[in-house]
C-alpha cells in the first residue's frame, strides 16, 4: 500500500515538474531525434559485419558468416601495415600535439595586455574554421617542389627542391604539425577557461612568499587545471585508432601510400570502392571496439591513481 502511494506521489511530482519545465523539454527533442536517427538506428545495420551482405537481400536475408570477416582482416597482409600507420600517426599526435594547447593556454594566461592577448587568441583559433580541403590545398601549394614558398627558400640558399608531400618519411610530421597549427588555438580554449577558475589569491600569496612566475605555473596553474588535462587525455586516448578520413585521403598519393594508408581510408576503399560492405563494416567495428576498450582501461587507470575520471 505504501509503495503504491509513493509511486503515485512520484508520478504527481514528475508531472508537476514536467508542466513547469515543458519548454525546456521541447528544446531537448531535436537532440534526441538526431541521436535516435543518426547514432542509434544505424547500430541495427552493424550486423552486416557478421553477414555476407548483399544490397539485394538486405540485412536480415544476407547469409550469416559469423566472425569470418574479422578473421579475413586479421589474416590480411594489410593488417599490420594499417594498424602501424594508424597508431604511429595518433601516438605522434598525442605526444607532440596534446601538450601544445596546454602550453598556449598557460602562456596566454600570463599575458597582461588584453589587446595583445585577444589578438593572439584570434590568430591561433582562426585556422580551426578552415576546411580540411582548403588546408590540404594550402599544404600542397606551399610545399610544391616547383612553385612552393618553402622550396623557393631552399633554392634561394642553394639547396635542391624537396617533394615534401611525396616523401614517406615526412608524411607523419607534416600531418601532425599541420593538425597542431589548425586545432591548437581552439583546443586551448578549454584550458583557458579552466585557468580562469584558479583563485587569484593563490598567486598573490605565492608572490608574497617570493615565488617566481615559473614556480607559480608549476605549483598553482598546472595543479589547478590537472583534472581538465586528465579528462581531455582520457577522451583523446579513446580515439587512438581513429583518424579523420578527409585529411588522410586528401594527403594520400602513390608515393606515400605505405605510410598514409590508415583504417579510415582502407575501409573506404574496401567498402565503397570495392563494394565489400561486410568486410569494411567488420574493420570499422573492430576499430570501435578497440577504442572502447582503451577508453574504459584509461578511465579505470585514471580513477585508480587520481580523483578524475569520466564516470
Amino acid at each position: 500500500m505504501k509503495n503504491s502511494i509513493s509511486r503515485i506521489e512520484q508520478k504527481q511530482r514528475f508531472m508537476k515538474n514536467f508542466r513547469a519545465t515543458k519548454t525546456l523539454y521541447l528544446f531537448v527533442i531535436p537532440g534526441l531525434v538526431y541521436y535516435a536517427l543518426f547514432k542509434y538506428w544505424p547500430i541495427y545495420g552493424s550486423q552486416i559485419a557478421f553477414r555476407d551482405y548483399s544490397p539485394f537481400l538486405g540485412f536480415t536475408r544476407s547469409p550469416w558468416v559469423g566472425l569470418e570477416n574479422f578473421e579475413r582482416f586479421f589474416r590480411s597482409p594489410d593488417f599490420f601495415l594499417i594498424l602501424k600507420n594508424t597508431l604511429l600517426i595518433n601516438v605522434t599526435n598525442l605526444i607532440l600535439g596534446f601538450p601544445f594547447p596546454i602550453i598556449l593556454a598557460i602562456l596566454l594566461n600570463q599575458v597582461r595586455n588584453k589587446a595583445f592577448k585577444k589578438l593572439v587568441q584570434t590568430a591561433t583559433y582562426a585556422p580551426y574554421f578552415i576546411s580540411v580541403v582548403v588546408l590540404v590545398g594550402m599544404m600542397y601549394t606551399m610545399l610544391s617542389p616547383y612553385s612552393g614558398v618553402v622550396n623557393a627558400v631552399i633554392r634561394f640558399f642553394g639547396g635542391d627542391p624537396v617533394h615534401f608531400m611525396g616523401k614517406p618519411g615526412m608524411y607523419v610530421m607534416i600531418y601532425v604539425l599541420s593538425g597542431i597549427w589548425q586545432t591548437c588555438g581552439w583546443s586551448a580554449i578549454v584550458y583557458i577557461a579552466a585557468l580562469a577558475s584558479v583563485s587569484p589569491d593563490l598567486h598573490e600569496s605565492a608572490i608574497v612568499d617570493g615565488a617566481g612566475r615559473l614556480q607559480r605555473i608549476w605549483h598553482i596553474d598546472l595543479p589547478g587545471i590537472m583534472p581538465t588535462i586528465i579528462t581531455m587525455l582520457i577522451l583523446t586516448a579513446g580515439q587512438l585508432l581513429t583518424i579523420g578520413f578527409e585529411k588522410s585521403y586528401l594527403m594520400q598519393n602513390s608515393m606515400n601510400l605505405g605510410v598514409s594508408e590508415v583504417i579510415s581510408t582502407y575501409t573506404y576503399k574496401r567498402g565503397l570502392v570495392d563494394g565489400d560492405f561486410s568486410y569494411a563494416s567488420a574493420v570499422e567495428m573492430m576499430q570501435s571496439v578497440v577504442n572502447f576498450v582503451i577508453l574504459i582501461s584509461v578511465n579505470k587507470f585514471s580513477k585508480r591513481f587520481s580523483d578524475t575520471s569520466l564516470w
